[in-house]
């Protein structure tokens, strides 16, 4: 075989790490204020552009250790059986790109993953080498996340979690029973395991009460991990329940969801084609929900049809819609967990309006000024000078609150 040159092996490994969605590097601290400024080039291989829950675009160097794998998962391009080019990189190749790319403020910091070569803790001992020669011989004060193996040696995932700003173990499939049919090499209880002894170190991570001994670091932005959606039968029901289940259990800082994509040689077992985009979009939304709005899963795809979310209106809206008995909102005295079911008001504006009212009574210009736009929300409100009226009765109010097709918002 002949030897790759390293931008053909950077070529081949940042285009085998695309599906992975899991690349965001929000939640951490800063290991030091030197050598983290801001985003140069925004093009070239490799480079992921993630995006922090406050705007900010984050660039990572997105790429895999190898895409050669003993695995032979069917919905992945890199499966052992799949026919595309291979490529490896040795630690040190990796640590040079990384430093490289970060000397010439391409990016802010290292995303790692790989396929399994030889085995699980063969895989996961080169991974770490990279994260520990870039801290230790390299000084590197960038961000690192790094893919876990799941069943490498427990002792390996708490090296990793040294050095390493996140760890991200995928469950991959929403259900156990997807996995073990697309992915019989994989066993979900390895995964689980794995995720609780993350889960663990980040306990013992935690400073206790007024203690003043400080614990060993370990992966300060947490643990995340990524569902594929739409390979299998799964619906949005099963989806949001198992990352509801993923978040209490794990702790997990996000779960990202991924449209299956239809790889080259697909397996007859695989879909066609890849669910429509907006279904991915739809369960972002609903997560939010979940995590930050205080609703539950079965009041979010209850807002939908068969286990489904709507994907003509965002889940808050659907779930307004199947509701009305519950509007309108008194703007000037509703709680706060009221004030988050409203469709159209964000958290941020909610805090607004609950700070702002203490001083004087809200009218409609008041909540425009604080919630940025009432154009969905004032048929779900009322305030000093603004009712609805029979509005919310209206046969016709979805429809009027429907967006066009390419209009895509958010969390509203």
């Amino acid at each position: 075989m002949a030897t790759l040159t390293l931008d053909r092996k950077l070529a081949i490994l940042s285009d085998a790490a695309k599906y992975d969605a899991s690349c965001a590097s929000s939640g951490t601290k800063k290991r030091s204020s030197a050598g983290t400024g801001g985003i140069g080039s925004t093009e070239g291989s490799g480079i992921c552009h993630a995006y922090a829950p406050d705007g900010r675009c984050i660039s990572l160097l997105k790429i895999l250790l190898t895409n050669f794998c003993v695995y032979d998962c069917v919905y992945c391009v890199n499966r052992s059986s799949s026919n595309v080019p291979r490529a490896r990189f040795s630690v040190e190749e990796v640590v040079k790109l990384t430093l490289d790319f970060y000397k010439r403020n391409y990016i802010e910091g290292l995303f790692l993953s790989s396929g399994i070569i030889r085995s699980p803790d063969y895989t996961m001992e080169e991974m770490v080498r990279v994260a520990k020669s870039l801290r230790t011989e390299h000084k590197f004060f960038g961000y690192i996340h790094l893919k876990v193996i799941p069943n490498a040696d427990p002792d390996l995932l708490a090296e990793a979690g040294r050095w390493a700003d996140r760890l991200s173990t995928n469950i991959e499939m929403p259900t156990d029973v997807g996995l073990e049919h697309f992915a019989p090499e994989k066993r979900p209880a390895e995964i689980r395991t794995a995720m609780a002894r993350i889960r663990g170190r980040l306990d013992e991570a935690r400073p206790e009460g007024k203690s003043r001994s400080k614990p060993k670091a370990f992966a300060p932005a947490g643990q995340s991990t990524q569902m594929i959606v739409g390979a299998d039968a799964a619906d949005d029901a099963a989806i949001l329940n198992r990352a509801a289940g993923l978040y209490s259990g794990y702790s997990l800082k996000r779960v990202y969801y991924s449209a299956f994509s239809p790889i080259p040689d697909a397996s007859s077992r695989l879909p066609l084609k890849p669910p429509p985009l907006m279904r991915e979009h739809r369960l972002y939304q609903a997560d939010w929900l979940l995590r930050f709005y205080g609703f539950s899963v079965p009041e979010i795809v209850a807002g939908g049809e068969g286990g489904q979310l709507d994907l003509a209106i965002d889940p808050k809206l659907a779930w307004a819609l199947k509701n009305r008995g519950d509007f309108p909102v008194d703007v000037n005295r509703a709680s706060r967990e009221t004030l988050l079911r409203v469709p159209g008001l964000g958290k941020t504006g909610v805090d607004r309006i609950l700070s702002t009212r203490r001083h004087h009574r809200l009218r409609l210009d008041d909540i425009a000024r604080l919630a940025g736009s009432i154009e969905t929300m004032r048929a779900f409100i009322v305030c000093a000078d603004w009712t609805p009226g029979g509005v919310i009765d209206s046969p016709h109010l979805r429809a009027r609150l429907t967006p066009r097709p390419q209009q895509m918002e958010l969390f509203g």
